[in-house]
């Protein structure tokens, strides 16, 4: 495949995560009152669905070492457009649950086989720049999801923006069918073996540069994930925001991630993998500190929040290319399952937070300031510490 062609598919099967996430972001608050549904289980259409992608790519990793990407591509993006198709027509919170559940399944397939693509076609190094790439396309495709599915559920309804879900994945499933060839260059016939298997999951989780990455990425994400399952109540029910103007933060929270997709290129052939973290790891200490410190100190405006999370997202785009290209890095033979397990380990943190989310939601500001003030130290202590010692793999 042409150079250009890969960095489209990477950009649209990564961009299935925010698509799914994002887009009915803002008619959370309306579904929620249509079913008569308490917030805590309007958020498990989002835990639940992240804790399905996690799980999921434990199972679609070593499926697609054995098998290939393309087949494994093309079962989970048939299954991705049924299931959102079915969750549009939901009769009840319940069943919406049910079938947003699969559809993380799904996406699971997706997102695992382009952060193994990377691996199959590029070294680790040259990986980060595509995968920032690839994350850069995701960034485009995030900022129009907000404001998309504020403009559909205020013009329509909920059920619409949920609608729009199965044309993107028609869209995705179309482009797999027709131009993606397979990239694994030796499929690995052992892989499904269970002693293969255990011994390969053992090999990945007791690596110290998958796990040092790995700690970056998660950390990285537990903030993106805090801001994304709390903003929409936080904004609209809290601050008193339109969807609309909602849909708008949003935009711009993607386009300081954007920024940071770019800033990404520019700072890895200038300082490492390694250096390139450690800066963006200051950034991201002082957008979450900022954001607690002006919680704490009652400044509870959209603004308040906002300006600390630009710095915060400009930073996660430094860290995620890095984060998912290094983890995986150091297994070319194994990077589906080592893919999977740093997206497992992604959405363990999304929804252990979720969680947490569900049961503090007071109807003030606090528990995302708080949450991204957390999850930002934890990115500092990661890029300072246990990449600067394990993470060389990653410059190479």
């Amino acid at each position: 495949m042409p150079p250009g062609l890969t960095v489209v598919i990477l950009s649209l099967l990564l961009g299935l995560q925010p698509i799914t996430t994002d887009l009915y972001l803002p008619a959370l608050p309306a579904l929620t009152e249509g079913f008569g549904a308490p917030m805590a289980q309007a958020q498990l259409t989002l835990t639940a669905l992240l804790l399905a992608f996690g799980l999921s790519q434990l199972i679609w990793g070593p499926l697609s070492d054995r098998y290939g990407r393309r087949p494994i591509l093309l079962t989970g993006m048939v299954a991705y457009v049924l299931a959102s198709v079915a969750s549009t027509l939901s009769p009840s919170m319940d069943m919406l649950i049910v079938w947003r559940t699969v559809q993380g399944a799904a996406m699971g397939a997706a997102v695992m086989c382009a952060r193994a693509i990377v691996r199959d076609l590029y070294t680790p190094l040259q990986g980060a720049r595509v995968m920032s790439k690839g994350l850069s396309g995701l960034g485009v495709i995030a900022c129009l999801c907000a404001p998309l599915g504020g403009l559909l559920s205020d013009l329509f309804n909920w059920r619409i923006a949920l609608l729009a879900l199965a044309v993107f994945g028609a869209v995705c499933l179309g482009l797999v069918a027709l131009r993606f060839l397979e990239t694994v260059p030796q499929k690995n016939m052992n892989a499904l073996k269970p002693a293969t298997l255990a011994r390969t999951w053992l090999i990945i989780l007791r690596n110290p540069t998958f796990l040092a990455f790995s700690a970056l990425s998660t950390a990285s994400y537990g903030g993106l994930f805090t801001f994304l399952a709390s903003s929409s109540f936080v904004f609209i029910k809290v601050l008193g925001l339109s969807k609309t103007q909602y849909g708008l933060l949003m935009f711009s929270m993607s386009l300081s991630y954007i920024l940071g997709t770019f800033l990404c290129r520019r700072l890895l052939p200038r300082f490492g993998v390694r250096r390139s973290v450690a800066i963006a790891g200051g950034v991201s200490l002082t957008g979450g500190t900022l954001m607690g410190v002006l919680a704490l100190a009652g400044v509870h405006t959209s603004w308040a929040i906002m300006l600390p999370y630009y710095l915060f997202m400009l930073a996660h785009g430094v860290h995620q290319p890095c984060g998912q290209s290094g983890a995986v890095g150091p297994f070319p033979q194994a990077a589906g399952v080592a893919s999977a397990l740093n997206g497992f380990l992604m959405m363990l943190a999304a929804f252990a937070m979720g969680g947490w989310l569900g049961t503090h939601m007071d109807g003030t500001v606090l528990p995302l300031a708080y949450g991204v003030w957390f999850w930002s130290a934890l990115v500092a202590l990661a890029a300072w510490t246990v990449v600067q010692k394990h993470g060389k793999t990653g410059e190479h």
